[in-house]
């Protein structure tokens, strides 16, 4: 018992001990019966509420438990939303710009199908009319100022034509009588007295036609007794191009003009024959032009080392079908290559379009400046890497740059036009330069304003490359400017250089007209035979000569030296005839005259036949007497094979 506890035994209140604490009376009920049977039931109760209660707290713990485990599961969960949802959100910013960026390739793709289609229907000439060189591009400044479109044809005010000259052309007389009726008076029957003088008009006519050559050679005997000389002596032939061939060399001369120059399938020259009564072999012909392959190939090297000796060229190259199969090369697509200087035009053909064919045809060492297009293969060679070869790039590819944008993406129109005008003014100041006297006062007036035009080209092309907003079509044609600028501004330096290769590109216009209409070559002899034939009569259209004169004029030779190109061939190069030869070689058609002058007869020919003498006739109806040689030639000299008319072209 504690301290201040005070018990009193015996005494009892209703039957239980009493305790003082505290100095209060407090009953001692644990002795009690019925106090252990509540106590009992009290425990009980406790026992079972406190079983309860662990039970409670056991189910709460597993339910906290769970709870923080789902919380764990939650917060994991979450983690992983908000990293999904950021990988989402830059998956959505991704596809954003995937977006942006297909609708832009769209946009291009559109643009360049535009500009495809317009290559692939559109016009296909490079020729602009004065009033507007944006090639088919609308300028609206120009539109509005109320400039009606220019006519074709005859300009009103303008000189015309006048009537042409064909007084170089042989008269062929025809005289028209009078009927019987009308040789009488109506009405009393005299006769009309003819009159000295005629009423007289000309038409120009032509007749084409073949004709077999019957040559009759003369056969002397003698009428001496001479020893060691033979009886009979027979008149020589004439030479033959073709040893045992019944076509003589105007034949032979118009297959090679009709493909060669003017482009026409064989077959289509073989047909229009046909129609005039002369019936021709394909295979016969086939095996006689690769007979005559080889006669052009000392005249071709000769224009091949003239032109690659010229201190300024220019080169291109375009596609063309040789159909043989070669070992490594899938298809039949080859490169027809084009070199031109101020004397000489040179074609190469080649399986490949790589710098190795550029690179052989100028010597290792050679020094020019050479205009191209920016095709990559001319920045490869290896002459251009040393310096000796300077390329200078072509303004009309620039310019057609321009266009092709302004033609693609309409919305693009305005910026097209102004750098298409700022490139018509280069071309206006560089030609006013070009008109006036070297070193004289406009001359300087020119060349400054020009110089100023290209600074200003210059510093507006870094302007707009600076932009970030710029359109990818028109960054990439001022980009494909600025690095190619140093070789478009070549021209400033020296005028000499032209600002474009349009001049060069027509010398292929020939052989492109050519692949449309026969496709290519169908053996690589045939593709040498083009090549040669291409290179030469591009050379005499440079040097201003009838290429029929010319092709006759050595062909005849050919013929002389026994079927074989002539030992020197100088005599035949333009560059090496006279003005006499030239003015010969230069005339549509030559004078009735005797063409065998010395004049048209070149160093190493060979001595030509003399004219043979035909048998002069008479048309119906009171003609003069004319030779009766179209189709067929004599021999001489280029002037003899065309006594009569020119083909028709």
């Amino acid at each position: 018992m504690s301290s201040g506890e005070l018990v009193l035994p015996g005494l009892s209140l209703f039957g239980y001990g009493t305790q003082i604490m505290n100095g209060v009376l407090i009953p001692d009920v644990s002795t009690s019966p019925a106090f252990t049977e509540l106590a009992g039931w009290a425990a009980d109760g406790l026992r079972r509420r406190l079983a309860v209660l662990e039970q409670t707290i056991g189910g709460l713990r597993d339910e906290v438990a769970e709870l923080r485990q789902e919380n764990a599961e939650l917060r994991r969960e979450n983690a992983e939303l908000k990293q999904e949802a950021g990988y989402w959100k830059a998956m959505h910013a991704r596809a954003v710009e995937r977006e942006a960026k297909l609708a832009e390739e769209l946009e291009t793709a559109r643009g360049e199908i535009r500009k495809l289609q317009d290559r692939l229907f559109g016009r296909k000439s490079e020729r602009d009319s004065r009033r507007d060189r944006s090639n088919q591009l609308q300028d609206p400044q120009e539109r509005d100022a109320g400039t009606p479109p220019r006519r074709r044809g005859q300009q009103p005010g303008r000189r015309g034509p006048g009537r042409r000259d064909y007084s170089h052309l042989p008269a062929v007389e025809e005289c028209v009588e009078l009927s019987e009726d009308q040789q009488c008076c109506p009405t009393c029957g005299r006769p009309r007295r003819p009159r000295a003088d005629t009423e007289d008009s000309e038409q120009i006519e032509i007749e084409v036609r073949a004709h077999r050559r019957v040559i009759r050679r003369r056969r002397n005997e003698a009428t001496c007794d001479c020893p060691a000389q033979p009886h009979t002596l027979t008149a020589p032939a004439p030479p033959k191009l073709i040893p045992k061939s019944r076509f003589g060399i105007s034949v032979w001369g118009h297959l090679l003009l009709e493909k060669f120059y003017l482009h026409r399938p064989l077959e289509r020259t073989v047909a229009a024959l046909e129609l005039h009564g002369l019936p021709l072999s394909p295979g016969t012909l086939t095996g006689g032009l690769q007979r005559i392959e080889p006669m052009f190939e000392s005249v071709y090297q000769a224009l091949v080392a003239r032109q690659v000796a010229s201190d300024f060229s220019q080169a291109d190259e375009t596609r063309w079908m040789v159909f043989v199969k070669r070992e490594g090369k899938q298809g039949y697509r080859w490169w027809l290559w084009v070199f031109l200087s101020g004397e000489a035009v040179v074609f190469r053909l080649d399986p490949s379009r790589s710098h190795e064919i550029p690179e052989g045809h100028f010597p290792k060492d050679a020094t020019l400046v050479l205009m191209v297009d920016r095709y990559s293969a001319y920045k490869a060679m290896a002459q251009v890497k040393q310096g000796g070869i300077v390329l200078v790039f072509c303004w009309a590819h620039v310019r057609r740059d321009f266009v092709e944008v302004g033609k693609g993406w309409p919305e693009l129109l305005e910026w097209a036009l102004a750098w298409l005008r700022r490139i018509r003014e280069l071309y206006r100041r560089n030609r006013r330069r070009l008109e006036a006297e070297p070193d004289s006062a406009k001359f300087q007036e020119a060349d400054r304003a020009l110089r100023q035009s290209m600074l200003a080209m210059q510093e507006q092309r870094d302007h707009e490359l600076a932009d970030p907003q710029l359109r990818e079509p028109c960054r990439k044609a001022l980009q494909s400017l600025k690095e190619h600028w140093e070789g478009l501004v070549r021209f400033v330096d020296d005028p000499r250089i032209p600002m474009d290769n349009n001049r060069f590109e027509r010398q292929v216009r020939g052989p492109g007209l050519g692949r449309k209409n026969y496709y290519g070559s169908g053996a690589e002899w045939s593709g040498r035979l083009a090549v040669k034939l291409f290179s030469i009569f591009a050379t005499l259209d440079l040097w201003k000569l009838n290429p029929r004169l010319w092709l006759m004029w050595f062909l005849q030779a050919c013929a002389t030296a026994g079927g074989r190109a002539p030992p020197d061939i100088s005599g035949f190069l333009p560059w090496n005839l006279t003005e006499e030869q030239r003015a010969a070689l230069s005339d549509p058609v030559p004078a009735l005259a005797s063409p065998l002058n010395s004049a048209c007869q070149p160093a190493g020919a060979g001595e030509l036949l003399p004219d043979v003498d035909r048998p002069s006739r008479r048309l119906k109806s009171n003609t003069v007497s004319r030779s009766d040689t179209a189709f067929g030639s004599t021999p001489g000299s280029p002037a003899s094979f065309h006594r009569i008319r020119p083909w028709v072209r």
